[in-house]
């Protein structure tokens, strides 16, 4: 494992942002003039798309996919420039916000400067043009690590990058060496202690189908001898799964708990129920209540939470990749006082290392945190239901979620639309 991850990563909050669909000015001054909002969110973490020039050859759409970079050392003349880009991360350190940059290195555009100057570098076909090693995307070309000149380059790279950001959210890192992974991480730490390394984990079927093609590519277990955090991509398709089934709930539920158990004690997981690849959290619920307590499990579960830029105004479209897709911000529908209010509630160290149990009782999922005598309770009415029997002793309790005084009689608690966060002295178990 990262021996050196600090586990107060699970109590902050990270909030994404495409430039290019985030304002009207669809660059660095448009998200400048908005980080005030950003902090009062609840925030600690803005994490950028790629900030990198796009390639033109096999671009996808009219404006290009920002993972197909054309020159690493480059800022996209659409953002601003390096002083631009630079003058962000000076007024989000002001406020007490970090920034963390998208790496993308396992592939390139197939027009990108590393393509002309160094074209041995790269993968090529049977018939030698530049190709991937699997998936149809055309507009780009994956990095050969097999040559040891590849992984100096992109060592420093990186080395240039986190000398100005807090962080980086790494591509499809599992693609690329694991050994790669580490020993970046370990030349990065010499001029940033506290660097937050996250990166974007496969899914298990795709491993699979990797491997059986005699690709290397690395399980979450493994990912965590380099990253902090990884995605939550090995369960995301039980989370779905439920969305359109509620008799699968289970199923997700008892994935969560596995992961207690695969993973090494000071795992991280980002609790990301939208980002730029999936469908928007909204578009999947039937309404806004279920959003609301979808929303708030996502805080609680353990691991970092995840805001997608949009989803605080209950946003239902998925941005484009390719185009101009400007984030439709409706004010009416902000759930912006209840993320910040379950940001605040995420500072509570139980969420840093408190044991942490979770079950589902007919719809109504119960989360705890225990630590000596103290105790953290999140309840998570998924289904409508008027009441749920807990194994609680009676008590009277303040709903921190919303100040209302909750009763458990009987061990039993009368719901309503809004998820039950209390605390208690005394210990209890699921």
């Amino acid at each position: 494992m990262a021996k050196n991850t600090k586990l107060d990563i699970r109590q902050m909050t990270i909030y994404q942002v495409f430039l290019r669909q985030y304002s009207n000015k669809q660059n660095f001054e448009g998200l400048i003039d908005d980080l005030e909002r950003i902090k009062d969110l609840g925030v600690d973490i803005i994490y950028l798309l790629p900030i990198h020039p796009i390639g033109l050859k096999a671009r996808k759409g009219t404006k290009g996919s920002p993972y197909a970079i054309k020159d690493y050392d480059d800022i996209n003349l659409e953002y601003g420039n390096l002083e631009d880009f630079e003058t962000l991360i000076k007024k989000a350190h002001k406020l007490g916000l970090k920034v963390m940059m998208d790496i993308v290195i396992n592939h390139t555009s197939r027009d990108s400067k590393l393509t002309q100057e160094h074209p041995d570098w790269f993968y090529h076909d049977e018939k030698g043009h530049f190709a991937n090693r699997v998936g149809d995307w055309s507009d780009i070309t994956d990095l050969d690590y097999s040559n040891k000149a590849v992984w100096t380059y992109m060592t420093d790279m990186l080395m240039y990058w986190a000398k100005k950001v807090d962080g980086f959210r790494c591509d499809v890192a599992p693609l690329i060496p694991l050994d790669f992974w580490i020993q970046a991480r370990s030349k990065i730490e010499t001029i940033k202690k506290d660097f937050i390394w996250l990166t974007e984990s496969v899914q298990p079927g795709f491993i699979k189908y990797l491997r059986d093609k005699d690709y290397e590519c690395y399980s979450d277990g493994e990912m965590y001898q380099a990253f902090d955090i990884c995605y939550d991509y090995d369960i995301f398709e039980y989370m779905d799964l439920y969305l359109q089934d509620s008799s699968k709930l289970d199923f997700w539920i008892d994935a969560i708990k596995n992961q207690e158990m695969i993973y090494p004690s000071n795992y991280i997981k980002l609790r990301s129920f939208e980002n730029h690849d999936q469908k928007r959290l909204r578009s999947k619920v039937k309404d806004q209540s279920k959003f609301i307590q979808m929303l708030a499990l996502e805080f609680f579960l353990k691991g970092t939470p995840l805001i997608y830029a949009g989803m605080e105004h209950q946003a239902t479209h998925e941005p484009s990749l390719f185009e101009d897709d400007l984030i439709i911000w409706n004010k009416q529908l902000s759930v912006e006082s209840i993320i910040s209010n379950l940001a605040q509630i995420k500072k509570d160290d139980l969420f840093k290392d408190g044991h942490f149990n979770i079950k589902n009782f007919n719809g109504v999922v119960m989360i705890s945190y225990q630590r000596d005598e103290h105790t953290l309770y999140g309840i998570f009415n998924l289904e409508n239901k008027e009441e749920v029997a807990l194994p609680l002793d009676d008590c009277h309790v303040i709903n921190i979620f919303n100040q209302k005084e909750i009763s458990i009689k009987n061990k039993t608690i009368l719901l309503d639309n809004e998820p039950i966060i209390f605390k208690i002295t005394k210990e209890n178990t699921l």
